[in-house]
This record gives C-alpha cells, sequence and structure tokens, in this order.
C-alpha cells in the first residue's frame, strides 16, 4: 500500500478508536493523547509519520495559555457558579414563577424565560439544569404539569447556555475559527481577510437563541391549548400578590442589568469579550454582596468550581491537540476534504453531511470534544469552499446544544436526573425531550434556510 493511502486509512482508524475507547468510558483527555500518540508510533513504524512533528506542541500550549481571548472563559465560569452559589438564579426562577402562575403553562413559560437569562448572564449548563431541576421540577409535578413536558422544558431551557451568549464554547469556537479563516483565506490568495472575532459570533448568535426561546415557548402555549391537563395553571394566593411587582424589580433588574453591562459592552464595540467577562465577574460579586449572599465560603466555592471547570477544558484542549496533529500530518485532512469536496450537492451537501455527523457524535460525545476534534477536521474544508465563518460557528453550537439534550449520553438528562425524585420515572425524562430534540431541528433547519438570521446582526453592528 503506498504511503499517502495508508496514512490515510491510519487516521480514519485513529478518528474510529477514539470514539471506542470514549463510548467504553476512558477519560476524554488521555484518550484523545494516548490514542493519537499510539497511532503516532503505528505510522512512524510504517514511514507515514514524523514523530518530531511533536515539537510544535509546547508552544501550542504556551499559546493557549497566553491567549487574551481563552481567558474570557474562565471569568465567565466564576460569573455563572458565583450567581448559582448565592441563589440569585434561585430567586429570579420562584419569582418569574410567581408572575405567570396564573396562566396554563405559565410555570413552563417561566422555566423557559429564565433558562434564557440564566443563559445570558452565566453560560453554565450543569448549573442551569440543576437550579431550575431542584426548584421548578417540584413545583410543576405538585401542580400536576406532565412529567414528560416538566421535564423536557426544564432539559431544553437549561442548555440555552450552550448558544446564547456569553457561552463559553463559542469563545473556543471563534478563536478557532479566526485562526483557521486566516489560514484558509491566506491560501486563497486574500493577504487581508476580514477577521472573525469572538465578539461577531455572540452577535451571530444572539438571534438564533430568541428563535430557540420562541420555539420553546411556542410548543408550551400549544401544549395548553390543544391539553391543558398538562400544563395546569397554579393561582397566586392574594397575599402574595401584594408586593409582587416590587418582588419582580428586585429579582429581574440586577441580573438585567448585568446581561447589559456584560453583552452591550461586547456587541457595542466597547470592551472586548475578556474585559467584559471581567466586568461580569465583578458584577456577580457585587449582586451576591448587595443580597447579602457573599461569604467567604461562598466565594471559595466558586473559586474551586472554576477552577475544577477550567482545567476539565483545557486538559481536553490540550490533548485534542494530539489528535489533530496526528491526525492531519497523516494525511487525515486530505481524506476529509476529497469527502467534502466529492459530495453531490456541493457545498450545501458538505454542511448538511457535517451537521449530521456533530448531531450523532452528540449522542455519544460532549460537546467541547466534538468541537476540539471536528472543528479543527471539516473547518478547513468548509470555508475554503466560501461557508461563513459565523454562520458555521452558530449553526455549530447550535447543533452541539442538542449533545447536551440527546439519549444516552445527555448530560442535561443526567444533571435532572441527579435532582429529580426518585419516583419520578427516567424513561419520562428521556421522553420528555424527544418534542423539543426536535424543535431543536428545526431551528437548525431555520438558520439553513435563512442565514440571515446569524449575519444580519455583525453586519449591522
Amino acid at each position: 500500500m503506498e504511503p499517502t493511502l495508508l496514512g490515510e486509512v491510519l487516521s480514519g482508524l485513529m478518528f474510529f478508536g477514539i470514539i471506542g475507547f470514549l463510548m467504553l468510558g476512558f477519560p476524554v483527555a488521555f484518550t484523545l493523547a494516548g490514542v493519537s500518540l499510539m497511532f503516532g508510533l503505528v505510522g512512524w513504524s510504517f514511514g507515514v509519520f514524523d514523530p518530531s512533528n511533536f515539537a510544535s506542541l509546547p508552544a501550542r500550549y504556551i499559546g493557549f495559555m497566553s491567549s487574551e481571548v481563552l481567558v474570557a472563559v474562565p471569568l465567565f465560569i466564576f460569573m455563572g457558579v458565583m450567581l448559582e452559589r448565592s441563589r440569585i438564579a434561585e430567586q429570579l426562577l420562584l419569582t418569574m414563577s410567581k408572575l405567570f402562575g396564573n396562566l396554563r403553562g405559565g410555570l413552563g413559560l417561566s422555566v423557559v424565560l429564565v433558562g434564557a437569562m440564566l443563559a445570558a448572564s452565566t453560560g453554565v449548563v450543569g448549573a442551569t439544569v440543576v437550579t431550575m431541576g431542584l426548584i421548578s421540577l417540584p413545583a410543576m409535578l405538585r401542580a400536576g404539569y406532565d412529567p414528560k413536558l416538566a421535564t423536557g422544558v426544564i432539559c431544553s431551557s437549561g442548555t440555552l447556555g450552550q448558544i446564547v451568549p456569553p457561552s463559553t464554547v463559542l469563545i473556543f469556537m471563534g478563536d478557532m475559527l479566526s485562526g483557521i479563516n486566516s489560514q484558509v483565506q491566506m491560501e486563497k490568495g486574500n493577504f487581508a481577510p476580514t477577521p472573525v472575532s469572538v465578539g461577531d459570533l455572540f452577535a451571530g448568535a444572539l438571534l438564533p437563541g430568541v428563535v430557540l426561546v420562541l420555539l420553546y415557548a411556542g410548543w408550551i402555549i400549544f401544549k395548553a391549548i390543544t391539553d391543558p391537563e398538562s400544563c395546569p395553571a397554579t393561582p397566586v394566593p392574594a397575599d402574595e400578590k401584594r408586593g409582587l411587582f416590587k418582588e419582580v424589580l428586585v429579582a429581574l433588574l440586577p441580573p438585567l442589568l448585568l446581561i447589559v453591562a456584560v453583552l452591550g459592552s461586547i456587541l457595542g464595540g466597547v470592551a472586548t469579550p475578556t474585559e467584559a467577562a471581567s466586568v461580569g465577574a465583578v458584577g456577580a460579586i457585587l449582586l451576591a454582596a448587595l443580597r447579602w449572599r457573599l461569604s467567604l465560603r461562598i466565594l471559595h466555592e466558586t473559586v474551586v468550581a472554576t477552577a475544577t471547570i477550567t482545567s476539565m477544558v483545557f486538559i481536553i484542549l490540550f490533548g485534542a491537540s494530539v489528535f489533530s496533529i496526528v491526525f492531519r500530518l497523516m494525511g487525515g485532512d486530505n481524506l476529509v476534504h476529497e469527502f467534502l469536496s466529492n459530495l453531490p450537492g456541493g457545498t450545501v451537501a458538505a454542511v448538511i453531511v457535517v451537521m449530521a455527523i456533530m448531531f450523532v457524535l452528540g449522542f455519544i460525545l460532549d460537546t467541547f470534544e466534538i468541537i476540539f476534534i471536528v472543528i479543527p477536521i471539516t473547518a478547513p474544508i468548509l470555508l475554503a469552499l466560501d461557508v461563513d465563518p459565523i454562520w458555521l460557528g452558530v449553526l455549530v453550537g447550535m447543533n452541539l446544544q442538542t449533545s447536551f439534550l440527546t439519549p444516552p449520553f445527555g448530560f442535561a438528562l443526567f444533571y435532572l436526573r441527579g435532582v429529580a425524585p426518585a419516583e419520578l420515572p427516567t424513561s419520562a425524562i428521556y421522553r420528555g425531550i424527544i418534542p423539543f430534540v426536535v424543535l431543536q431541528i428545526i431551528g437548525i433547519a431555520t438558520l439553513f434556510l435563512f442565514p440571515e438570521i446569524v449575519t444580519w446582526l455583525p453586519t449591522v453592528l
């Protein structure tokens, strides 16, 4: 077998080998690095890979650690964890439930709206699902809600942090797409390409996030009309109505101001995402202090949780760098390029196939695992086919949101199962998410058919 073909075969086997080891439960970062090293050694023995290429890894790692853009990741995580630990999110959820309780489906609508607000102010999916599961799920079940509808609403609304800025997924994708787009444009002879920034991706994701919120809310309204017994009203007692307006203002205004300060400064060009993230982190501390919820214990818990989540994400990124080097230098990128370029249907078919692959991988892999593996492989080919990088990034982000929702390994389902009452069967959670996965697919199709939903706001800004 000629060396070029052998290298492509080995790179393909390595990709499926990594997926297999991950399904067996091995740690992600060590699987990515370990399997890639093994296949690198096999490739070296057959003369299709030069191990001296690993010498570029230290420079890559230093580049990640010194990247100003990626500094925003731990800052946004800190902001989200602080809002969750100081129970600001809990107060917001309880207050909005009272506000909409008199309507059929009102509790469900309040969960969707609070999920959107928490996504825009925290972006931490696990904390959002757990918080809403602890507070809203018992209230919805007591009110007579269909368990499938209640769990579906909570899981789907909790994952809005994947697509609604300031999503940490969008930060990583923005950083990756920026470098890939520059490289692709230079290879095409464009030595002054229009830069792609994380702020552009945030702006592009804003309206698609609104589309998802409207789809979720529309489904709840549809259920309230066609099946009112599945989501009955929960009237607020008269004594609790007094002072409700003030309670709503107190719970709603501070998070709204924080959202405006963070996202407004990014979209308005006043601050970079990293600078806005620092404002958000300080703002979350101030909100906790104003609510008399700030203590050394909460601060310590927040810092530890932030360090843990950040370390987990970056060590996956480091392992993915080893995979990227071996895969590309053994000819895997040529294999992918030939496959996508020769599809009948051209660019449209190539994008659909990549989205379908990511959707299927979402059944078995986490979001960060998918973007660190798939984006470096497929994005250069798609951008070379003149796909808009901002549209691609947002489309991928909405698609990857399903990785938190789809059984059997949807993490949002596991988060909710961990805090749901023991008498609630797991099958109800799995069945309840099906309509919302369908809504996700409708949202993806909408962006596919009307890319202006993504590209309009970045162009205007």
